[in-house]
């Protein structure tokens, strides 16, 4: 048996995690700053019809949600992401995506820091360089880089300790929204503010910040339940329900934020239009609502939330992360470092990388506005393997038990591989751009690491199955620089994008299904994952 083998059958995780803590562990995740910012962005972008967008935005969440709730009770083990990825297209692409995942981890427990000094930034006015649009100053970034160190200190402790900790703090992250909602709806005088102001937004402007006011970034963290699968002790029941229950709560408040934060502002503060709302505080937007209202309870409720909240979504981002980089070590794809356990039964050295890369990506996003749109490319191009891994291990293992199973897949499925693409494309030719270079770079490195320092050959690096990926990447790419969005030439208008995106994602899902492994080599990979549970 291998290093490997030896290594993590004799360091095992904790099967703790309960219905409630799985729940609560999604539920947190999606629970953070988004809803501290992302109503105020989301009414700058579309008026009144961002309650559109955030209902649309649900609806596509919870098409991915349904996919990787089948998918994860097929793969009960922490880091199950990684895991899909290895069984439906083999080491190569699952050692791609591990760094694609890794990306779009890495990165929240930072972006949570930087909403907790935005918001202190209001009475401690050290954090923000002035008139930078919520650029760090040094403070800033050094208080950042301390709060993301005490999420991983805290990451340190039994996962049984950690997800009770968590549940009181979703508690609460669940209850202050709820009573802003109430307060900000019973307060406010201009429930018709929704016809104000009607020629300063468009219709496009409600897809466009799904990505760009935050709104899928805060939808994005339904799968904490599944990256701790291996720490549940009835995975197959809790996963699923953990999963669909958040997105569901996590929608109905958003929503209703929306609603209430566009009601409770007055026709004075759309003077110049939606995308030049400005009012008294609105560096702390909801909180600066309720100040103009009155509600002066409710805005110290909300700068105490401002700390739980964000950080409470980083905490259990850095759980996740370092479950990711676990399963990284425990299939190879990654340093055997990294399946390190301390007394606590928690990956500690995984836990270590999520910190210090974390504070790393606080350097090329010094703002929380700038950052969200990053996560949101990265992550949801993480969810479009989702789908296509789906339709292969039904195609492949159709005898496979499935506790839960997915109805309507061969529509649905295809239907949320459209819906990740358009996300993605809408968050802009610049951010796509960056994006893709950081994948090409993560592809260069690893490709010379395979072929010259540990000198295997091109037939095991798995080429033909993840030849699709180009065609994937390269056509959105193309895609976003022929649109409008975020410096495309706007070759292409509003409604055609968005069909040449759905036909190419359809194209790309046949080939992606045509380059993966075939049964036996699936049925394979799944029981070498066994040995290593």
């Amino acid at each position: 048996m291998s290093d490997m083998s030896s290594l993590t059958l004799s360091g095992k995780l904790r099967r703790e995690a309960g219905i409630i803590g799985l729940l609560f562990a999604s539920a947190t995740s999606m629970i953070g700053s988004g809803w501290l910012f992302g109503a105020y962005h989301a009414a700058r972008i579309a008026g009144p019809l961002s309650i559109g967008s955030w209902i649309i935005g649900a609806v596509i969440i919870m098409l991915i949600a349904l996919c990787f709730a089948e998918l994860a009770v097929l793969f009960p083990r922490s880091g199950a992401l990684v895991h899909m990825s290895h069984a439906s297209h083999g080491d190569g692409l699952g050692r791609l995506w591990c760094w694609l995942l890794f990306l779009a981890y890495v990165a929240v427990p930072a972006v949570e820091a930087e909403a907790i000094v935005t918001y202190a930034n209001n009475y401690l006015p050290w954090f923000i360089r002035p008139g930078s649009a919520g650029v760090l100053s040094v403070t800033g970034f050094v208080a950042c880089a301390a709060l993301l160190g005490v999420t991983a200190l805290l990451n340190l402790m039994m996962v049984r300790w950690l997800l009770n900790f968590n549940s009181a703090i979703t508690w609460w992250k669940i209850l202050v929204p709820v009573l802003t909602i109430v307060a900000l709806m019973a307060s406010s005088p201009h429930w018709n503010v929704t016809s104000a102001a009607p020629g300063t937004y468009k219709l496009e402007g409600m897809f466009t910040a799904l990505p760009a006011a935050g709104i899928v970034f805060s939808y994005l963290g339904f799968r904490s339940a599944i990256d701790l699968g291996g720490e549940s002790a009835h995975p197959h029941r809790n996963i699923p329900l953990a999963v669909i229950g958040a997105v569901v709560l996590a929608a109905a408040i958003y929503i209703m934020l929306q609603v209430a934060f566009i009601w409770a502002l007055s026709p004075a503060d759309l003077a110049h239009g939606w995308a030049q709302i400005s009012f008294k505080g609105e560096a702390g937007p909801f909180a600066g609502l309720a100040a103009t209202l009155g509600l002066g309870w409710v805005a110290t409720l909300l700068y105490v939330d401002a700390y739980i909240s964000p950080g409470g979504t980083g905490l259990m981002y850095v759980t996740s992360g370092s479950r990711i980089l676990f399963a990284a070590g425990e299939m190879e794809a990654g340093p055997l470092a990294l399946t390190r356990l301390n007394g606590n039964a928690v990956p500690w050295v995984a836990v270590a990388v999520m910190w210090v890369a974390g504070t790393i990506f606080l350097l090329p996003f010094p703002a929380w506005h700038k950052m969200v749109s990053y996560i949101t490319s990265v992550t949801v191009l993480t969810y479009g393997l989702g789908p296509v891994a789906l339709l292969v291990l039904r195609r492949n293992l159709p005898e496979l038990r499935r506790p839960f199973r997915m109805w309507a897949a061969p529509v649905l499925a295809p239907l949320a591989f459209i819906c990740s693409n358009l996300i993605i494309y809408w968050t802009g030719f610049a951010t796509i751009s960056f994006l893709f270079s950081l994948v090409v770079i993560g592809f260069a490195i690893y490709a010379v690491y395979y072929h010259v320092v540990m000198r295997k050959p091109a037939r095991e690096f798995g080429w033909k199955h993840i030849a699709w990926l180009l065609p994937w990447f390269g056509g959105l790419w193309l895609l976003s620089w022929l649109g409008g969005i975020g410096g495309g030439h706007g070759t292409i208008g509003f409604g055609w994008d968005v069909l040449l995106v759905a036909i190419w994602s359809v194209m790309v899902m046949l080939f992606g299904m045509h380059c993966a492994l075939d049964k036996e080599k699936t049925s394979a990979m799944m029981e070498r994952m066994n040995r290593t549970s």
